[in-house]
């Protein structure tokens, strides 16, 4: 059996001289689906080490706190400075490349929040493939409900490309929604291809969809899609385990360019310009991770007392119900529930009896009333 990098090189180069038009889309999109299913391959290849233990032993960090973030960059631009100014945690800082060669983990507490912060080693190109310890870093940062990826501003547009390109392949999806595609297997009836109204097919046909099930084995199942599918959408569904995952790009080292160039780089979306070594706009940082995060407060109100604003229960943002609320308290709380009284945005008054399919907004306060 043919090395699958040798493979993914070979399909790479077929994909770089094909032209691309209406003739060729379905051929396109067979040759994107052989290339995920061979990365995930390699992947999957990757999390054993040698003698069958972990490849990423000594990376993996247990989680702690409210929520986890990651660290990701290139070599030398500065995440271990920023680690250390954030979180008081000694990440070894040096002049040369690959100082950090663990997974160093701190603690930041804000609004309430324990957040956990991972200074990842930096990354190569090619770690997708498996170059240097890069499916440990990635894997890692699987792991995190955000990514900060760090960047030296003195080349941050070839940077934040080739991180993204590994990223990318590896199944991370920043800043991206899951596509609203339905996919279900069925024992019979072959493949049953449902497009909404007013969605359409960007770069494939339903000839070529079916194509690419088939490429998965797939010859049974029933399909709605819901939004504006693309053959990377109808791939990611199929392989089932892609990280949706919200990133911020932090442009480290400011103090080394001018005003202007600034006002140039600003234009990057999701970006947080910072200088780690001399602290500047750690607090502007700290206010952006915490909106794309966003977690949400919900404290407590024991009966005849005043709430508790030190210590907030923190949830995942969306759509946070009163049974979530209880399963954070403890798992035994939702047995004994009758009803809750809930002050805040979340109630048309205050305070409103609520049930347990009640959805909490941020900085609700709630007292729970037992049977």
């Amino acid at each position: 059996m043919s090395n699958p990098l040798v493979k993914i090189a070979e399909i790479e180069a077929e994909m770089a001289r094909t032209q691309k038009n209406k003739a060729t889309n379905g051929h396109l999109g067979l040759l994107k689906a052989k290339l995920a299913k061979l990365r995930a391959q390699i992947v999957t290849e990757g999390t054993k080490g040698s003698g069958g233990g972990p490849a990423n032993a000594g990376f993996e960090v247990s989680k702690t706190g409210d929520a986890r973030i990651g660290f990701v960059g290139f070599p030398s631009v500065g995440k271990s400075t920023l680690l250390n100014k954030m979180t008081g945690q000694e990440s070894e800082v040096a002049s040369y490349e690959f100082t950090t060669l663990t997974c160093i983990p701190g603690i930041v507490l804000y609004k309430g929040a324990k957040l956990q912060m991972l200074d990842l080693p930096g990354i190569i190109e090619g770690a997708k493939d498996g170059k240097g310890r890069g499916k440990q870093v990635i894997s890692v940062a699987m792991s995190c409900s955000l990514i900060l990826i760090v960047l030296d501003v003195m080349k941050p547009l070839m940077q934040k490309r080739k991180i993204e390109y590994e990223l990318e392949g590896f199944g991370i999806r920043l800043n991206r929604k899951p596509p609203n595609i339905v996919f279900k297997k069925k024992d019979k009836g072959g493949i049953a291809l449902q497009v909404a109204q007013g969605c359409t097919l960007q770069d494939i046909d339903e000839e070529g969809i079916i194509n690419v099930m088939k490429e998965y084995k797939v010859h049974n199942a029933q399909v709605s899609i819901r939004c504006d599918a693309t053959v990377d959408d109808i791939i990611d569904v199929l392989e089932g385990n892609r990280k949706y995952c919200p990133a911020l790009y932090v442009m480290n080292k400011i103090d080394q360019i001018t005003i202007e160039e600034l006002d140039i780089i600003s234009e990057v979306p999701h970006h947080c310009p910072v200088c780690a070594h001399h602290e500047w706009n750690m607090d502007g940082l700290l206010e952006m991770i915490w909106q794309y995060m966003a977690l949400c407060r919900i404290y407590t109100k024991p009966r005849g007392q005043i709430p508790d604003y030190t210590a907030p229960v923190i949830l995942p943002d969306g759509r946070t119900s009163m049974e979530d609320f209880c399963n954070k308290l403890h798992r035994s709380l939702l047995g004994q529930f009758k009803v809750a009284l809930v002050w805040g945005q979340s109630v048309k008054h205050n305070p409103q009896r609520c049930g347990k399919d009640h959805i909490l907004m941020d900085e609700d306060v709630v007292q729970i009333i037992k049977k």
